[in-house]
């Protein structure tokens, strides 16, 4: 079992948009691994990459007993919206409603390469949405209205983790870790 450190706001990292991946090999399905660990071990309804340092679209996912991944995800995203409690394992402790598109269709790869397609609603919806963000460098607070935000910020301001020091980041030792560089 491979738990990651969980990078906390603050951290450039998060704020990165992630690069797709193009090498579907060994050290990709570790990253899964590493991700649902971590993700499991924190625990979460999901992790995205960027969240434990690494800059590529991945995520994992563990809602309603669903696990699953996606990497390199698009969305198609229902008119219909909803508002409802979202947290994030990068904001320990912080919950705010947050607008999100009730259904969407998902679109990606798993580990293998192989095409995935998934339909979710609701907490499904809400998570791969989340997670997707994260690869783009977006954060659950950035969905907020001024006021919600301005409440969002307060909070995080007075968490325990502000102004904690962001890990150390790890390097890989593969020069191009699954950019195709």
């Amino acid at each position: 079992m491979s738990i990651m450190a969980i990078r906390i706001f603050g951290d450039p990292v998060l704020r990165t948009p992630a690069i797709e991946v193009v090498d579907f090999d060994r050290e990709l399905r570790q990253l899964v691994k590493d991700l649902t660990d971590t993700m499991l071990n924190a625990p979460g309804a999901g992790l995205a990459a960027p969240q434990i340092g690494v800059g590529l679209r991945v995520f994992t996912y563990h809602v309603d007993d669903e696990p699953g991944h996606l990497i390199n995800p698009s969305l198609d995203l229902s008119s219909e919206m909803q508002d409802g409690e979202e947290g994030c394992l990068s904001f320990p402790g912080i919950f705010f409603d947050t607008p999100r598109a009730l259904r969407l269709v998902a679109k990606g790869f798993n580990q293998y390469g192989e095409p995935v397609m998934l339909e979710g609603s609701e907490l499904m919806a809400r998570c791969i949405q989340h997670e997707t963000d994260h690869l783009d460098g977006i954060l659950f607070i950035d969905r907020m209205d001024k006021a919600q935000r301005k409440l969002a910020m307060k909070a995080i301001r007075d968490a325990e983790w502000a102004g904690q020091e962001p890990p150390t980041i790890k390097v890989s030792p593969h020069a191009a870790f699954g950019t195709g560089r």
